[in-house]
């Protein structure tokens, strides 16, 4: 019960941070919000580096527009269980045992948005991870590529970085 109580909270903060909802409103089905009908084509870039319980995550928002996103949120599940504590990084939360949400700040048409670094710890050491990332929430703009938005890259337990 604790966790779903946590996930409540958390998915309540993120959405009153990225502004889909006012403080203290309920976090029922998201609204439209002010960009519905504006179309915007959001993408991910990065890298992913595994070494024992440490996954290490670099990611590029960017947005090949037409219109400009005042905010989104990228969500980054893992196949892996995280460590009880984690050192987020400003803007991202903890959403569930295996997935962090972070928000992207605003992403200009044809432009990047802020660099999010992620250092995420691992319940325990794993030889490999599935790291799948995508765009959680985009203020209600359609989005007709997401092919850019949406990963899914099996990081080794080598010290390589992977990139997507």
């Amino acid at each position: 019960m604790r966790r779903v109580a946590v996930r409540s909270v958390v998915l309540a903060g993120l959405l009153v941070l990225a502004g889909a909802l006012p403080a203290g409103a309920d976090a029922g089905p998201l609204p439209a919000g002010p960009d519905a009908g504006v179309e915007a084509d959001v993408a991910y870039h990065g890298r992913v580096h595994l070494a024992g319980e440490r996954l290490r995550i670099w990611l590029v928002p960017a947005n090949d527009g037409p219109a400009a996103l005042p905010n989104a949120t990228v969500r980054v599940r893992l196949s892996a269980e995280l460590a009880d504590r984690q050192e987020l990084s400003g803007g991202c939360a903890r959403a569930g045992l295996r997935e962090v949400v972070c928000e992207t700040g605003p992403l200009p048409a044809h432009g990047r948005g802020r660099h999010i670094g992620l250092v995420l710890g691992l319940r325990e050491p794993v030889s490999e991870v599935v790291v799948r990332v995508d765009t959680w929430w985009n203020g209600g703009a359609s989005d007709r590529n997401l092919a850019n938005n949406e990963h899914v890259v099996l990081a080794l337990a080598t010290g390589d970085a992977y990139a997507f």
